[in-house]
């Protein structure tokens, strides 16, 4: 398993209940903001081997991506389950929901 995989692992395994993330924002926080197709990868290879809260990832549209009926239902009520309001056509509201992990800081002392 690639450094980047599993980055990406810990951080989906890191989004709170009630929360959302971006494939776009998971990637960037991994270290890589332009592969966003690649956590769609890894998600769909990976989230039942190492029990992934996969329906806390949407688009950056704040919309549900998946678009099979089964995946897309259970992904919305998934999210509804732990709190969040999915409206019209699968969409989140980003600003309300979005997660934002906090940022480590370097300290003064980090630089002597």
């Amino acid at each position: 398993m690639t450094p980047f995989t599993e980055t990406v692992i810990e951080i989906i395994k890191s989004i709170p209940a009630g929360k959302v993330a971006t494939y776009g924002q998971i990637a960037g926080l991994a270290g890589s903001p332009r592969a966003a197709r690649q956590v769609v990868r890894i998600l769909h290879s990976m989230s039942k081997k190492h029990s992934l809260p996969w329906h806390r990832v949407i688009n950056a549209k704040g919309q549900i991506a998946l678009q099979d009926d089964e995946s897309y239902n259970e992904q919305r009520l998934s999210l509804e389950a732990e709190g969040v309001e999915v409206g019209l056509n699968g969409t989140i509201d980003l600003k309300k929901y979005q997660w934002q992990p906090a940022v480590k800081r370097k300290s003064q002392e980090d630089h002597f």
